[in-house]
C-alpha cells in the first residue's frame, strides 16, 4: 500500500461499522503523508452525505488521521480562533487515493480556550446495540477518548501551540506551488 504524497489531492471517506459510507470529502490537499500520519488541509471542499446531501465546508481546515489512534482530528480555522471536531473512529487505511476510517458516532468537540465536549454519546450507544459493536471496540474506544483528552490537556499532536501555524503555512506553500504549475 503506498502512502499519500504531499501536494497530491486525496478524497477522506468516513465509513461506519457496517460497512456503509457515511460521508465523502472530494478534495483534501496532502500536506505530509506517511504510514503513520496524514496531515491534509482543505477549504470549500464538497462534502457529499449517505444520503446524497451535498454540502461545502465553511473554512479552512487541517486534518490530522493517524494510524495507530482511535480519533481523527479535523481543526477549523475560524475568525475567532481555532475549532476542533474530533472523531472516534478507527486508525485510518489510504487505498485508491482515499483516506478511509470508520466512524463511531462519538465526538469530541475542543473550543480555542481548549474547553471540550463530548458529544453523540447516545447516538454511540444506539449505534453499539444495532450494528453489535464488539466489546473491544467499545474497550478501544473509552480508552482512546481518555488518550484524546490527555491530548488536549497536554496540548499535544494537533493541540500543540505551534501545530496550527506550521500546517497553513505549508498548505499556503502548496497552493502557490499548485498555482505556478
Amino acid at each position: 500500500m503506498a502512502n499519500p504524497k504531499e501536494g497530491e489531492t486525496v478524497q477522506i471517506h468516513s465509513y461506519k461499522h457496517d460497512g456503509k459510507i457515511h460521508r465523502v470529502w472530494q478534495e483534501t490537499t496532502v500536506l505530509k503523508g506517511t504510514r503513520n500520519v496524514v496531515i491534509g488541509a482543505n477549504e470549500r471542499t464538497l462534502v457529499i452525505e449517505s444520503d446524497g446531501r451535498t454540502w461545502l465546508t465553511r473554512e479552512p481546515s487541517i486534518v490530522y488521521f493517524h494510524a495507530q489512534h482511535w480519533f481523527n482530528i479535523i481543526c477549523m480555522l475560524r475568525d475567532d480562533g481555532v475549532y476542533y471536531y474530533c472523531n472516534m473512529s478507527s486508525p485510518f487505511v489510504f487505498d485508491n487515493n482515499t483516506v478511509k476510517y470508520i466512524d463511531y458516532d462519538l465526538d469530541v468537540k475542543v473550543f480555542p480556550d481548549m474547553s471540550y465536549n463530548i458529544l453523540d454519546e447516545d447516538e454511540y450507544e444506539d449505534h453499539k446495540a444495532e450494528m453489535r459493536y464488539p466489546d473491544v471496540i467499545d474497550k478501544i474506544l473509552k480508552r482512546n477518548v481518555e488518550k484524546l483528552i490527555g491530548w488536549i490537556k497536554q496540548r499535544r499532536g494537533p493541540f500543540a501551540p505551534d501545530f496550527i501555524d506550521v500546517w497553513t503555512s505549508r498548505y499556503e506553500f502548496q497552493k502557490q506551488f499548485q498555482t505556478r504549475k
